[in-house]
């Protein structure tokens, strides 16, 4: 058995940014949490589909953030294999994808490298590796930890999909060069539909707002999914308030009314994404419903809202990249 002692899941609905914080905290970095989502751009990122379900937590491009990681001061590296149809009916391909995974983490783990992982349980998630032992993986997620999970059980309990991550420090750019380069990515992707979009089904960005109010007002969105993607991303657009906070307090001088602005637009998200929760909330685990679908024509228009506020926002965002 080889065991990370120490290493603790941070728990945050965006579990990229749980379990890299958590890898970081392991590995000595006290990179802020606010600083970590805005500059990977995580804050700023938004994606739906016609029900607003939780699937549009986690099938969008995370892979178009990668190259932002080395600027916080630390590097990523994995294996990815998401079986397409062809891949399904060739079951040895995936048993060598999760031979691979198995091999790439122990290898990581013997060098005091954390990683993390999608689903080592039947909770569909991301789960930080705790160690491993000659059966499989020990992990930690949200308010569980258990193992072993046997290595030839990843990624097959709800969403067939081997991932893994690790996560290394490297030297940090300097602030302004996170900021700029962080919203330049943003800027490039956030007014198109499928600026962060795996397939045609979802809708990122500022047009995503409309397809979420969509699903709203015409009652095709569960309870308990709608209110799972308002708590994930209500919990971004919170962290980019709070990173253009310290965006200006890194910067002084540089654009101070910008930063202003912008976190004062990205509040009044933040306002309408919480008045939709409260009018619609999450339920306990034990009370979870995620078939009954609701109409709410109110909750459409918050979410109307929110996308005007968000368009000033990023027009304020446009302004911070001419200045720096």
């Amino acid at each position: 058995m080889k065991m990370l002692e120490g290493l603790t899941f941070r728990r945050q609905y965006n579990e990229h940014m749980g379990c890299i914080k958590s890898c970081l905290e392991y590995l000595g970095s006290d990179l802020p949490l606010p600083w970590l989502y805005g500059g990977t751009a995580h804050a700023f990122v938004l994606n739906t589909n016609d029900r607003a379900f939780v699937d549009c937590a986690q099938d969008w491009d995370i892979g178009s953030l990668y190259g932002l990681y080395p600027n916080l001061g630390f590097k990523r590296d994995g294996l990815l294999h998401d079986p397409d149809m062809g891949d399904d009916k060739l079951p040895e391909m995936f048993l060598q994808k999760q031979r691979e995974a198995w091999d790439f983490v122990r290898a990581r783990i013997d060098r005091g490298i954390p990683c993390y992982a999608w689903e080592l349980s039947a909770v569909p998630m991301y789960h930080l590796i705790r160690g491993y032992d000659d059966v499989g993986y020990y992990w930690s997620a949200w308010d569980e930890e258990s193992g072993p999970c046997p290595w030839d059980r990843i990624g097959t309990f709800n969403v067939r999909r081997v991932a893994v991550h690790a996560i290394e420090l490297c030297p940090a750019a300097p602030d302004d060069v996170v900021v700029r380069e962080a919203l330049a990515l943003v800027l490039q992707r956030v007014e198109r539909a499928d600026g962060w979009a795996v397939s045609p089904r979802y809708r990122t960005g500022l047009p995503a707002y409309e397809m979420w109010a969509e699903a709203l007002e015409s009652g095709r969105t569960t309870c308990d999914g709608e209110a799972y993607i308002n708590h994930f991303w209500l919990e971004c657009r919170e962290m980019a308030v709070e990173f253009l906070h310290e965006a200006k307090t890194r910067l002084p001088g540089r654009c101070d009314a910008a930063f202003d602005e912008a976190a004062g637009h990205y509040a009044d998200v933040c306002d309408r994404l919480r008045a939709l929760l409260k009018m619609h909330p999450e339920r306990p685990d034990r009370e979870a419903d995620w078939t009954t679908t609701f109409r709410s024509t109110a909750g459409a228009a918050l979410m109307r809202e929110a996308a005007q506020a968000e368009g000033r926002g990023v027009a304020c965002l446009r302004r911070i990249i001419e200045t720096l």
